[in-house]
């Protein structure tokens, strides 16, 4: 069997990985029972009651007590026992103007001067330093760093997005009001808000060359410009990152991409691929594939396997009868598996993950919404392999001669590898090109409308859209 030869450039990235110390493998008959791990105490609120006890005065006992009520989302200070930043703070004259100027060039940034109290921080800034003065200027850089940190999109315009933003925890609201007004570098306090990807820069420089009149144009590139604030501001030195409306993923190291994959992606409607950002944890070659009940009984897989056993070993199939007539169905590894050859472990509770397939053929369609929601990969064997060897799963010999065992085999990654499952409808293509690509979930029509709407100013952001659990049939399109 014929393994594909990986390219130039990802030999590079391995050959630099496997200077890492450490390598570890397992084969198996089929795969273990994951369990999670015990639910780790929440130690806040026992310090925070420890704090009360000691304190000699009265301590607040709700957020609303502990923070300004202009705050709107105040628990980015962190807990009632840890210190409490002022989020009003004094401002000199030349501060404000500052401030004012930032505001007043806020649209480069896909914001709207209109989201903030532009002409009423002049008026304060007429009549010289104020209570009012500190109260409008704190405020309003506080709305600009939600914005530049978190988003201006609000957390019901986001749909099917699971993905949890550290930098409200790494950037704090107040500490980076307290740095700005220390230093007197208001802007450049800000500034280190931006998202890293260079697609972000690329497409505020689009924005700068789009004449005003393109509405519709400056529109969508601002949607776009908040769909990268809605992830960590930094994604990592190495990830990968897949554009479902593309149908690509990207093995990148260093925002350079080092090899590119086709995919075939969730369909629209409650198959839609969600937006994710998860960590790839091992890899699994040759992987069995447990069939859903929904196949089992609903399509009559289960009687079928147990009445036809000649089609069955044809398929790959086999069946296990239990008590009170149920039956299980697992597709055992081979050339007629369903998940192929290989699939990237990356628990999460939508159970998305990428995987090859046998129906290769897919790949060259231009369309390739197709899948139940997992997303199938284009060379997968190819990744599957890089992914051990950068992981420090396996040597590539090791790698090499698992994939051809033909026996299921789960190899644990050693470095953690995060993966991103992204939605832009405007991104740099393959070949860095800034592109359009088509809507094929609906997604920007919120986000889009939300351009238009007065920013919210106490706005969640809970996650609480709809979590759709995949029940997996990866021989849908195929």
């Amino acid at each position: 069997m014929r393994i594909p030869i990986l390219k130039a450039n990802c030999a590079l990235l391995v050959a630099a990985a496997l200077s890492m110390p450490g390598t570890g493998f397992a084969q198996q008959s089929g795969p273990a029972n994951l369990l999670p791990d015990p639910a780790i105490q929440n130690e806040a609120s026992q310090t925070a009651e420890t704090a009360q006890q000691t304190l000699p005065k009265p301590q607040p006992t709700t957020m609303q007590e502990a923070f300004p009520d202009m705050v709107s989302n105040p628990t980015v200070q962190g807990g009632l026992s840890a210190e409490i930043v002022p989020l009003v703070q004094p401002w000199t004259v030349a501060q404000a103007d500052d401030l004012i100027g930032i505001i007043s060039d806020i649209a480069s940034e896909g914001l709207d001067p209109a989201d903030y109290d532009l002409q009423a921080l002049q008026v304060a800034l007429a009549s010289g330093p104020s209570e009012e003065l500190d109260e409008l200027a704190s405020r309003n850089f506080v709305w600009l760093v939600e914005d530049l940190r978190d988003g201006r999109t609000p957390m019901d315009a986001r749909e099917q997005w699971f993905v949890t933003d550290p930098d409200r925890d790494r950037y704090r609201t107040g500490d980076l009001l307290s740095q700005a007004l220390e230093s007197g570098d208001i802007s450049g306090t800000l500034a280190q808000l931006a998202p890293t990807h260079p697609d972000y820069a690329r497409l505020k420089q689009a924005l700068a060359e789009t004449t005003t009149d393109a509405v519709d144009r400056r529109k969508l590139i601002r949607a776009n410009m908040d769909r990268w604030r809605w992830l960590a501001r930094d994604l990592g030195k190495s990830y990968l990152i897949t554009n479902v409306p593309e149908y690509q993923l990207r093995l990148t190291v260093n925002n350079q991409i080092i090899s590119s994959y086709r995919t075939v992606v969730g369909k629209p409607g409650r198959t839609a691929t969600p937006q994710l950002a998860e960590v790839v944890e091992g890899v699994v070659f040759n992987p069995t594939w447990t069939v859903p009940q929904s196949i089992v009984v609903g399509e009559g897989l289960g009687e079928k396997v147990l009445n036809n056993p000649n089609w069955a070993k044809q398929k790959g199939y086999k069946a296990t009868k239990g008590a009170g007539g149920w039956i299980g169905v697992v597709q055992q590894p081979g050339p007629t598996n369903s998940l192929g050859r290989m699939k990237l472990e990356m628990p999460n509770r939508h159970a998305i993950f990428f995987h090859d397939t046998p129906s290769r053929h897919l790949f060259a369609n231009d369309m390739r919404a197709l899948s139940h929601g997992c997303i199938r990969t284009e060379r997968a064997l190819e990744l599957a392999i890089t992914m051990a060897i950068v992981g420090k799963a396996a040597t590539k010999d090791e790698a090499v001669e698992i994939a051809t065992s033909g026996e299921y085999t789960k190899v644990m990654m050693q470095r953690e590898f995060p993966a991103y499952i992204t939605y832009f409808t405007m991104a740099s293509d393959i070949d860095g090109k800034m592109t359009t690509f088509k809507d094929i979930y609906g997604r920007d029509k919120p986000v889009l409308a939300s351009l238009d709407q007065p920013r919210v100013r106490n706005r969640s952001n809970a996650i609480d859209d709809e979590v759709i659990v995949i029940e997996d049939d990866p021989r849908i399109g195929g």
